[in-house]
């Protein structure tokens, strides 16, 4: 799945636009690498996020095309 809809559809960003955007402004990595929203992410990979002065650190635990809200918290684990 693009890094781009993962982190929309787990609602780690809210819009696809602005994950797009964060993947373009270079505040996106994947295990530490600066990545394009079209970038493949799978289980098992390290997804870094820096959004203003917060950076988020999750692992992929699970990726799916359509979640719930509650089961979205499901997809990732916070490091």
């Amino acid at each position: 799945m693009r890094i781009d809809k993962y982190l929309k559809v787990s609602r780690l960003i809210k819009r696809r636009t602005l994950a797009n955007e964060a993947c373009e402004q270079g505040k996106v990595k994947i295990n530490g690498k600066v990545v394009k929203p079209g970038a493949e992410v799978k289980v098992g990979d390290v997804v870094e996020i820096q959004l203003g002065n917060n950076s988020i650190v999750v692992e992929v635990v699970s990726v799916k095309e359509h979640v719930s809200k509650e089961d979205s918290k499901e997809m990732y684990k916070i490091k």
